[in-house]
């Protein structure tokens, strides 16, 4: 990746659906360099895909909750009982395998305090957890979805 690729990443994190011809302008190419560019961001995986980001609380999901886990089972197969389960959830926004004195941690967002013990119940009810700790977020300061781009001047 050179310069050029990563002015462009920056530019579609910001707004993914500038045209070619704006994009291009931002960056300091033509179109079909630009687009050829866009491709083999693409085909690298660098670029995975576009979407529509969302303010959760006007769609009514105005509870975002960090759910810290603990297991006794560090068992490859508790681990993919568990990741699928887990992962079929649709209040799942996040899912991380944590480091430290915590196994797991998720980021869920739900409705209200009902949703969260209705979404509560059916994750304990997945498999045997030693420990479930809820973090109750009561204000959003900063949500990013661009990674700083590495080497930009």
């Amino acid at each position: 990746m050179d310069a050029i690729d990563r002015k462009i990443l920056v530019q579609l994190q910001d707004n993914s659906s500038l045209s070619i011809a704006e994009l291009a302008d931002k960056v300091g190419l033509s179109q079909t360099p630009c687009w050829k560019r866009i491709q083999k961001l693409e085909a690298a995986g660098i670029i995975t895909k576009r979407v529509a980001l969302l303010a959760p609380e006007k769609i009514g999901l105005g509870l975002t909750v960090f759910v810290s886990i603990e297991t006794s089972d560090h068992s490859a197969e508790w681990l993919d009982t568990f990741a699928k389960a887990t992962s079929a959830m649709p209040e799942v926004m996040e899912f991380y395998r944590m480091a430290g004195d915590v196994d797991y941690m998720l980021r869920v967002v739900v409705a209200d305090m009902a949703a969260y013990d209705r979404f509560y119940k059916r994750l304990i009810g997945t498999i045997p957890l030693k420990n479930v700790t809820s973090r109750f977020a009561m204000e959003r300061i900063k949500s990013t979805t661009a990674y700083p781009m590495v080497g930009q001047a």
